[in-house]
C-alpha cells in the first residue's frame, strides 16, 4: 500500500465483517453473508477474529463466549472443532439463525480470496499470528491479509520484531497504537522504522460519556503523528465503531458511527478524522460511511497492488 499516493482516497473496513446496518444487527457477524455484502458495496476490506478450539483449531468468532452470536453455549476453546461445526450462527439481536456454522479460518479467508482484504483481529498471542499467516499463505493469500498487533513499549515492540521475523516480509503489518500509553509521536516514528507498516491503527479512548468530543483528535492524530505517517508512508486508520455498553465513540474521541447517523453529524465525525490525517476507517455502517465519503469526494478509486 503506497500510503502517500493515495491519501485523497478514503478506504472503509467493516468491523466484524459488516453486520450492521443504521444501529442494527442485520447479518451475522463474521460471516459469509457479511463479506459478500461488503465486497458487493465496494468495501475495500474486512475485519474477521480469530480463535482456537480445544484440539487447536483456528476459527472466526468474536468473543470468547459461543451465547450471544451462535446457538450453543459455552467457550470456544472448549469446544472440538467437529462439535463446534454444529452450531449455528445467529443474527444477534433477531435470534434469526443461519445456515451458516461457525467458521473456520481457512472457510472465511477462501470466501474472501480475489474479492475483498481480510484484517485479522488476533484474539491470541502475537505468537499465533505465525500460524495465522501459514494457514492464508497456504491459501495463496498471503497479499490478502493484514495483520496487527497492538504495540505500546519497546517490550512489545520487540516481541512483534520477533514474531513478524519468523513470518517473513510478505504479508502487510499493522502496528495498534493507543494513545492512553502512546502518547509520544518519537515512538510513532520509531515503530514506523522497526516495521514499515502499512498502516497504523491509532486509538483515541474516550470512556466516559461525560467527557468532552475530542477537539484535536489526540496525541496519535497531532500534527507531528500525521507528519511520520508520511515519512513512514503509512495509512491512519480511525476506528469509529461502536462497543457494546460503552461510551459512544470510545476509541475514537467520542466521534464515531452513533454521532454521524443516529446523531445526524457525519461532518463531525468522519471529516473531522479525515481533516486529521486518516485514510482508513473502520465501521459497523459501511455502507452509508462510503455513500457520504462518495458524496463528499473522499473515494477517488484506490488502485490494486499499490
Amino acid at each position: 500500500m503506497d500510503a502517500n499516493r493515495w491519501r485523497d482516497h478514503v478506504m472503509v473496513v467493516a468491523h466484524r465483517a459488516g453486520w450492521k446496518e443504521g444501529g442494527q444487527e442485520v447479518r451475522a457477524e463474521n460471516s459469509k453473508a457479511a463479506i459478500d455484502h461488503a465486497a458487493a458495496i465496494g468495501v475495500e476490506m474486512v475485519e474477521l477474529d480469530v480463535r482456537r478450539t480445544r484440539d487447536g483449531a483456528l476459527v472466526v468468532m468474536h468473543d470468547a463466549t459461543l451465547e450471544r452470536t451462535t446457538t450453543c453455549r459455552g467457550a470456544v476453546a472448549d469446544f472440538m472443532l467437529d462439535a463446534l461445526k454444529a452450531c449455528r450462527l445467529v443474527v444477534e439481536g433477531t435470534g434469526i439463525v443461519t445456515d451458516e456454522p461457525v467458521p473456520t479460518l481457512v472457510d472465511m479467508l477462501s470466501h474472501a480470496k480475489g474479492r475483498i482484504l481480510v484484517n485479522i483481529d488476533n484474539k491470541l498471542e502475537p505468537e499465533d499470528l505465525v500460524e495465522i499467516v501459514a494457514t492464508a499463505r497456504g491459501l495463496g493469500m498471503a497479499d490478502g491479509i493484514l495483520i496487527k498487533t497492538p504495540i505500546w513499549n519497546d517490550e512489545r515492540l520487540a516481541r512483534a520484531r520477533t514474531v513478524l521475523d519468523r513470518i517473513g516480509p510478505d504479508v502487510a503489518f499493522m502496528p495498534i497504537l493507543a494513545d492512553d500509553a502512546v502518547r509520544d509521536a518519537g515512538f510513532v516514528d520509531k515503530v514506523a522504522r522497526a516495521f514499515g507498516p502499512s498502516a497504523a491503527e491509532m486509538i483515541h479512548w474516550h470512556r466516559q460519556a461525560s467527557e468532552p468530543l475530542t477537539g484535536a483528535g489526540g496525541p496519535l492524530f497531532s500534527a507531528q503523528s500525521r507528519a511520520a505517517a508520511v515519512r513512514g508512508n503509512f495509512h491512519m486508520w480511525i476506528n469509529t465503531y461502536q462497543i457494546t455498553d460503552r461510551p459512544e465513540g470510545m476509541v475514537a474521541g467520542g466521534r464515531g458511527d452513533g454521532l454521524a447517523f443516529a446523531g445526524g453529524d457525519p461532518q463531525a465525525v468522519y471529516g473531522f478524522w479525515i481533516d486529521r490525517g486518516a485514510t482508513i476507517i473502520q465501521t459497523d455502517e459501511p455502507k452509508a460511511v462510503i455513500d457520504w465519503l462518495a458524496r463528499n469526494g473522499y473515494r477517488r478509486g484506490y488502485g490494486a497492488g499499490s
